[in-house]
């Protein structure tokens, strides 16, 4: 008897020991940051929230690095959109000794940040940062899901000479990496296409006042006006523009090309008015996964994706994904399997990296606006 009850001692511990080992763990520790204070922290939530949705698939497939169960945790930062704040956050992530970085969401914060990340040898994903000066740092650990702003301004200059038929065309940007980079790319745009600029203005990302600038720009007739910034000044923008009667097509980037515009220009939007183009694109059968991704993302959030929220869900898959394959979530070990990204399949369509750390082929959808709602125009690469 004494004999049987060792040995069902013996197998117990054995198995025990067994579904201990089939259950150990490594816990990885994922950064985010993004605004979500301030002006723009509703696209910042965004952002926050499609990492949060990433965590949570990754858990639920209870990934396996090294042959451990990863438990992915989500260390989420607010930069407020400002660049101080912003590598502030990044050097408390440094310390909190994050395995990999997404964000951040502007292209002011994201650059000065990605020194900090570089320093420490973290990659770095950002999924909305478009100027092109991020990924020409040679900083080896910053990458990107997106076009960057040689690509989507330059196409909207063009598309406005071409397809707006504009004959006079104005620029106004916030002043901030972002807002003067697309800008001036679309100045360029607009130039190669055989157009002219009759105006050039220039305001802050925080500021609600543009009478001045409109009634000087209103005075030289502008039939299309390309604002680059945020849908946050867009908005208010555009309420002044009708009230002093200018009735110019307004034309943006990715910033003020959200679900938001309609209640932040308060009534003043008209059919057909405003174009826009965000960093990325779907077409065909591909539909299906952004349509079911947004879907997903009402019914956890009780909120519609503002912009960027795929984007950074994709980042944060892409990035589990290389330390899977690398089969260790130490940077130094993951970073160039990560790097080597090809092929991968997302809900925001296929990303490739390039040798810059920019996304191959990056796609461009351009939409305008009818009764207040998104209308997608087309998908152009």
């Amino acid at each position: 008897m004494q004999v049987k009850l060792n040995r069902l001692l013996v197998a117990g511990l054995v198995a025990f020991g067994a579904s201990a080992m089939a259950q150990e763990t490594v816990e990885v520790r994922i950064g985010h940051v993004g605004p979500t204070s301030g002006g723009i922290a509703h696209l910042g939530k965004d952002n926050e929230n499609g990492a949060r949705l990433a965590i949570e698939d990754l858990n639920a497939k209870k990934v396996k690095i090294g042959g451990k169960v990863a438990v992915f945790k989500l260390l989420a930062e607010d930069d407020a959109g400002d660049p101080k704040q912003g590598t502030a956050a990044a050097q408390k992530l440094v310390d909190s000794k994050v395995q990999g970085v997404i964000g951040h969401l502007n292209s002011g914060t994201t650059i000065p940040a990605s020194k900090v990340y570089f320093d420490a040898g973290i990659p770095q994903i950002s999924p909305s940062a478009t100027n092109p000066k991020y990924t020409r740092q040679k900083f080896k650990t910053a990458f990107r899901v997106v076009a960057d702003d040689v690509h989507l301004g330059g196409t909207l200059g063009k598309y406005s000479v071409q397809k707006l038929k504009g004959k006079s065309i104005a620029v106004i940007d916030d002043r901030t990496a972002y807002g003067q980079g697309v800008a001036d790319e679309f100045e360029k745009g607009v130039k190669a296409a055989g157009g002219g600029i009759v105006g050039r203005e220039f305001t802050s990302d925080k500021a609600t006042d543009f009478t001045a600038i409109l009634t000087s720009l209103k005075a030289k007739n502008p039939d299309v006006i390309f604002f680059g910034g945020m849908d946050a000044v867009a908005g208010p923008m555009l309420r002044q523009m009708k009230a002093l009667g200018i009735k110019a097509k307004l034309v943006g980037g990715d910033g003020i090309c959200t679900s938001g515009l309609k209640d932040l220009a308060a009534g003043a939007m008209a059919d057909d008015q405003v174009y826009c183009a965000e960093a990325g694109g779907v077409e065909g059968a591909a539909k299906k996964g952004m349509d079911d991704f947004r879907a997903r993302f009402k019914q956890k959030f009780n909120a519609d994706v503002q912009v960027y929220a795929p984007y950074v869900y994709d980042a944060t898959m892409v990035m589990a994904a290389a330390m899977e394959k690398a089969g260790s979530a130490d940077p130094a070990k993951y970073l160039p399997v990560l790097a080597a990204t090809s092929g991968y399949k997302g809900v925001t369509g296929v990303i490739s990296f390039d040798e810059k750390g920019d996304i191959k082929n990056g796609a461009l959808t351009l939409y305008t606006y009818r009764d207040g709602q998104r209308t997608e125009l087309a998908v152009i690469r």
